[in-house]
């Protein structure tokens, strides 16, 4: 038993500094491809100005940037308190939880920013499949692919009932119909698509998939319970 505790040990290493690592670069290639645009938006949100800032694509993003310390600083203290508690699993739940709210905020503040003829215009849906996919492009796609791909990443991770690719992949359907069903109603001055909804619940399903080895260690043993004394044999 010490003996395949000692071969699993060093993978398990490995991977939470590759991990982190890989986010690091992830996140200063990003900064460094964008920095230009967000630059522009960067006088008016320090100076806490929500026109220019909170109602623009580079101020929201910006802002998501700036808060990443706060979310990583959120995480620490959820965790830093799990495990005082004997919670099993503690990084990981906190993360997952940080994860949702902080990668998924952002992008549906995105898709219920307002159009120009907001209230004016008339609601518009589009029902037809696939039909809507070619006018959005490559950059329009990605976008959906991200909408929901953090909630679909870490909700099973956080939740063990969640924890099959069908519920997650019915999670981001419906997350996708309620924001899409809201901006009909509210009128916002944009398109209603099925083709948003299918696009957003493959990005959840895809991000869900790719933290597949977490999450089925979730289901197996739920991590928000804490861990029970042993008795004492003698």
């Amino acid at each position: 038993m010490n003996h395949d505790a000692t071969l699993t040990a060093p993978p398990r290493r490995a991977r939470r500094i590759v991990l982190p690592g890989l986010a690091l670069l992830g996140t200063a290639g990003a900064l460094f491809v964008v920095r230009r645009p967000l630059m522009m938006s960067a006088p008016r949100c320090m100076a806490g100005q929500w026109h220019g800032c909170f109602d623009t694509f580079n101020g929201v993003v910006l802002m998501t940037l700036v808060t990443l310390p706060l979310a990583a600083l959120v995480a620490w203290a959820l965790a830093h308190r799990r495990r005082a508690a004997g919670v099993t699993s503690a990084w990981r739940t906190s993360l997952a939880e940080v994860g949702m709210v902080h990668g998924t905020v952002p992008f549906v503040w995105l898709t219920m920013m307002p159009g120009g003829a907001a209230g004016s215009a008339p609601a518009r849906v589009s029902l037809v499949p696939l039909r809507d996919l070619v006018t959005m492009g490559a950059l329009g796609i990605v976008g959906n692919l991200l909408v929901f791909a953090s909630l679909g990443f870490f909700a099973p991770m956080r939740f063990a009932a969640l924890a099959s690719t069908p519920r997650i992949l019915a999670l981001g359907t419906s997350c996708s119909v309620l924001v899409e069903t809201a901006q009909y109603v509210l009128r916002l001055d944009r398109v209603s698509s099925v083709d948003d909804v299918l696009v957003n619940a493959t990005g959840a399903l895809l991000a869900g998939l790719a933290s597949r080895p977490w999450w089925r260690t979730t289901a197996q043993a739920p991590s928000d319970r804490p861990r029970r004394a042993l008795p004492s044999t003698g």
